[in-house]
């Protein structure tokens, strides 16, 4: 099979999960920095603001890495398919957790954030590898993907995140957002493969 309608959909389907997110924003209720007798103040927007910006590059960061990604892929199978439905599973989860945490910057809706962003992650590995056992160890891929070094420091981070949102959850905030700027540029590995 070719890429071609597994590439569309996935870009459809990240496209509307921003947008999804975008609608989930709203203005201050009230016009001073804490708020008042329970209504939302620029304090809260701004917070809610900033992880809106932080998922907005994540899935930027997965939407740019996917299509890179598949520039190498000459098919997919059956198993690519399913392996690229769990990764869209996950990417669809996090206007969720970005609106809870934005809600409630607290312990437990940062560490989940941080779950579900590992868990992106671990999605895109598989992905990864399961189009390495479709198109064989000598394909394109995978000689880009090589040793995996960004995946494991990126797994590595989340996962020492998520102890630390108990501690403050802005550290946890702060190793996300690392995780973020490791990722930010398209894969190198996979760009020098396409200009061949």
């Amino acid at each position: 099979m070719s890429t071609t309608r597994l590439e569309a959909f996935s870009d459809g389907v990240i496209a509307i999960l921003i947008t999804i997110m975008v609608l989930e924003l709203r203005p201050p209720e009230i016009l001073s920095w804490h708020g008042e007798g329970g209504q939302a103040g620029v304090a809260n927007v701004t917070k809610t603001l900033l992880f809106y910006a932080m998922s907005f590059i994540f899935l930027g960061i997965y939407c740019s890495n996917h299509h890179h990604m598949f520039h190498v892929v000459q098919r997919v199978n059956g198993a690519v398919l399913w392996a690229n439905l769990h990764l869209l599973f996950w990417l669809s989860l996090v206007p969720f957790f970005t609106a809870w945490m934005g809600d409630h910057h607290e312990a437990i809706p940062t560490a989940l954030y941080g779950v579900n962003l590992l868990a992106c992650a671990i999605a895109f590995s598989i992905l990864q590898w399961t189009i390495i056992r479709c198109e064989g160890p000598q394909s394109k891929l995978a000689r880009a993907v090589g040793t995996a070094t960004k995946e494991k420091v990126s797994v590595a981070l989340y996962t020492a995140a998520l102890p630390l949102s108990f501690v403050n959850p802005w550290i946890a905030d702060a190793l996300y957002f690392v995780v973020a700027c490791i990722w930010l540029s398209p894969d190198r590995r996979v760009e020098k493969l396409t200009a061949e």
